[in-house]
C-alpha cells in the first residue's frame, strides 16, 4: 500500500499564489505517473495536471494550463503543484494520486492510490 500525504492548502486572496506538496513516504519506486486532482462538493472528481516518472512529460487540464506547474523530486518521493494566478474558481480539495504504471492517465479511475486531500480556497 502506497501512502500519500499532501500538504500546501490553504486561503489565498484571487491572484495569489500556493504550492501543494504529495509525499510518499516509504515509498520505492518512482516510475509511476501522479497527478493532481480537485473537487467540489457534488461534483465528481476532476483532473488538473499529471506527470510521468522523470518530469519528461507532463499535462494539464484547459483550466488551469499557463497557470499551473507541475514538478516531481524522485529523491525526496515528492510531486508538487504550483500554482499561480490563482481564480476563485479553482477553489476546491486538491487530491495527490498515484498509478502503478509510468503511463500518463487522465482519468480518476486510473489511479491506484490517493492522497487524503488538501483544501485550497480562493476569495475574490
Amino acid at each position: 500500500q502506497v501512502q500519500l500525504v499532501e500538504s500546501g492548502g490553504g486561503l489565498v486572496q484571487a491572484g495569489g499564489s500556493l504550492r501543494l506538496s504529495c509525499a510518499a513516504p516509504g515509498r520505492t519506486s518512482s516510475n509511476s505517473a501522479m497527478g493532481w486532482f480537485r473537487q467540489t462538493p457534488g461534483k465528481e472528481r476532476e483532473f488538473v495536471s499529471v506527470i510521468n516518472w522523470n518530469g519528461g512529460n507532463t499535462g494539464y487540464a484547459d483550466s488551469v494550463k499557463g497557470r499551473f506547474t507541475i514538478s516531481r523530486d524522485n529523491a525526496k518521493n515528492t510531486v508538487y503543484l504550483q500554482m499561480n494566478s490563482l481564480k476563485p474558481e479553482d477553489t476546491a480539495v486538491y487530491y495527490c494520486a498515484a498509478r502503478r504504471t509510468f503511463e500518463l492517465g487522465y482519468e480518476a479511475h486510473e489511479y491506484d492510490y490517493w492522497g487524503q486531500g488538501t483544501q485550497v480556497t480562493v476569495s475574490s
